[in-house]
């Protein structure tokens, strides 16, 4: 009975053992996105109840994975060094959409007069300095802790006004062009938000993603943490 007694107690602490090692090769093989950024993905309150890009997100990801949010709504390049320092510990891939609000900021220069298409351009060429310099701010900061990271272009937006889109639009590839060289230095993962985001009914209001965006975005943030790969040269762009 005691030899009995004796087998039964070592099988279960073996199946015990068994059972913690198994949990602790599921928490290594855990897989943590974490979103950085703006309102592209923190739009919760612009979706009127609907989920919004991590709702979406974490209906996608496959088992293994889980997603959080440190974005916020109104985020601007400066802002992102302080949202990388509450990454958890447990952080594996980092996906940051950032610089939309540095543009909106400035949008006041669409409509200041020039003599010359020329005068404008140099105009453009400040701006476009002062966001490059605090873009790669951001990206340093998003780098640093070592992680995978896919970065974003900004949107051209769902504004009523055509003219006023066309401007957008023609200034927006200006503000992306410096977005993707910085990704094309870095090797990191694009997504293209324009291509992704690019009808109607993908905003809720003129620059904010509706439930329907978000579920886009949700999936290319998924194509993108798989695919990904830092040691090819240039960057990997997805767009739809």
């Amino acid at each position: 009975m005691a030899c009995a007694r004796r087998a039964f107690l070592s099988l279960a602490a073996l199946g015990m053992a068994g059972a913690a090692l198994g949990a602790a090769q599921r928490g290594a093989n855990m897989k943590h996105v974490v979103l950085l950024g703006d309102s592209v993905f923190d739009n919760a309150r612009y979706v009127d109840g609907k989920p919004d890009v991590l709702a979406r997100l974490r209906s996608h990801l496959a088992e293994g994975w889980k997603a959080s949010l440190l974005a916020v709504d109104g985020a601007v390049t400066r802002d992102i060094a302080a949202q990388v320092a509450r990454l958890s510990g447990d952080a594996s891939h980092l996906v940051m959409s950032i610089g939309g609000n540095d543009a909106l900021m400035r949008q006041n220069i669409l409509e200041q007069p020039s003599r010359s298409v020329g005068e404008a351009l140099a105009l453009m060429a400040r701006l476009l300095r002062e966001f490059e310099s605090s873009y790669r701010d951001a990206v340093a900061a998003a780098m640093q802790p070592g992680l995978p990271l896919t970065i974003c272009t900004i949107y051209n937006g769902n504004f009523p006004d055509p003219a006023y889109r066309e401007r957008i639009m023609a200034a927006a590839a200006l503000f992306d062009d410096v977005i993707i060289r910085v990704a094309t230095e870095h090797r990191l993962g694009v997504l293209d938000l324009r291509s992704i985001c690019s009808q109607p009914s993908d905003y809720a209001n003129a620059i904010e993603p509706s439930s329907s965006g978000a579920d886009k975005i949700a999936q290319a943030i998924i194509r993108a943490v798989g695919q990904h790969d830092a040691s090819r040269p240039g960057a990997l762009i997805l767009s739809r």
